[in-house]
């Protein structure tokens, strides 16, 4: 059978286009390299009944409407707003950082480290026009250099807009967004309901196999940029995570929240303990706790990519793919890989929800 629409991944950029575009009468493949669907917010049951995500702690936010309205549709979420605690010389921190944890490290009078009006112009620059010295050596240094394995000076000051400084001393990494929560089901469920009816190919490349996949009207591919140029102009750089879990049996919980950050000398990130992010009626009930602590590296195949790498070589290097990408005819390429951006999960989907519109209304050109 041929398909208008041939849909390369099913993460929430290729199953929201997916849903959207059979919602409006067309007919829709979707292809997928992995086993399963959802792409990196995929997750699954230890035997112990505990949901743990298997790409990292997903927590679902939105201050839109449109969105919470849309993935209400597939899911129904319970409320969860994450806390994140920094181990700082054997102390547990606030993260984002306290004010009040400023002043008493740096004093009432306390005074960002860069001066100047200008617009910095890496990310150790963007920091330091936040916080004392003292602050980002401690919080802030050691964890960002482990995460993106180079200098905090080569990354794109863009970064920093991920963190702030909270003068109210609020505990919640994302206070303001009106939307919060987890999937009572598990993200997995939630995108097979997005996907449900729609016809998916499991374990297959197309990247092997693109002689078999000729949609009628548009490819939509929301894999590696560079990889659908067989890397021809070379290879984009990405962080990953190698993550180990271990369940402990007699134990109600580990940790004050679901994450605690290590931004010191030891190699892994961060600790994550699962039972934090499931509704309290059922973690109250399981006995035992799964940790999950996550080591940062540098991937070299595409199913292991991530994060990708912002600083200015891969940015260039992107660019030159993304021309390549608006010459390429039928074929449209998206999402947080095929843009090499970061996306939140709730941008991804209005992401999406805006290519899924452009394609329908032929009002974009890509």
């Amino acid at each position: 059978m041929k398909y208008s629409y041939v849909i390369v991944g099913s993460g929430l950029t290729g199953a929201v286009i997916a849903r959207l575009l059979v919602d409006a009468g067309e007919t829709v493949l979707v292809v997928e390299r992995r086993s399963r669907l959802g792409g990196n917010v995929a997750d699954a049951h230890h035997p112990s009944g505990i949901r743990f995500h298997l790409y990292g702690p997903h927590v679902f936010r939105t201050s839109s409407a449109a969105i919470w309205k849309f993935v209400s549709h597939f899911s129904a979420f319970h409320s969860y707003r994450h806390q994140i605690k920094s181990l700082v010389e054997g102390h547990l921190e606030n993260w984002p950082i306290a004010a009040s944890c400023i002043r008493r490290l740096c004093g009432e009078g306390w005074k960002p480290a860069r001066k100047g009006n200008g617009p910095p112009d890496n990310f150790e620059e963007a920091a330091l026009a936040q916080m004392p010295r003292l602050v980002y050596d401690k919080f802030v240094k050691g964890y960002t250099e482990k995460q993106w394995g180079v200098p905090a000076r080569s990354l794109s000051a863009d970064l920093c807009k991920r963190f702030d400084i909270r003068a109210d001393d609020n505990p919640f990494l994302h206070p303001r967004h009106q939307h919060q929560g987890i999937p009572t089901e598990g993200y997995s469920r939630m995108v097979e309901r997005i996907l449900e009816g729609v016809p998916v190919v499991l374990n297959c490349d197309y990247l092997e196999n693109r002689d078999l996949f000729k949609p009628w009207k548009l490819l939509v591919f929301t894999g590696p940029i560079d990889e659908y140029f067989r890397f021809e102009l070379g290879k984009l750089a990405y962080r990953g995570q190698r993550r180990v879990h271990a369940y402990h049996a007699d134990v109600e919980w580990l940790q004050p929240c679901a994450q605690v950050n290590e931004p010191g000398a030891l190699p892994h990130i961060r600790d994550i303990e699962w039972k934090h992010l499931m509704h309290s009626d059922y973690a109250d009930r399981i006995r035992g706790s799964v940790m999950t602590r996550e080591t940062p590296w540098s991937p070299t195949h595409p199913d292991g990519y991530e994060y990708p790498l912002l600083d200015v070589a891969n940015q260039h290097l992107y660019h030159s793919y993304r021309t390549m990408a608006a010459a390429e005819p039928g074929v449209l390429i998206c999402g947080r890989l095929g843009e090499y951006r970061y996306y939140d999960m709730d941008h991804a989907i209005g992401r999406a929800m805006t290519v899924a519109r452009g394609v329908l209304t032929t009002r974009l050109t890509y």
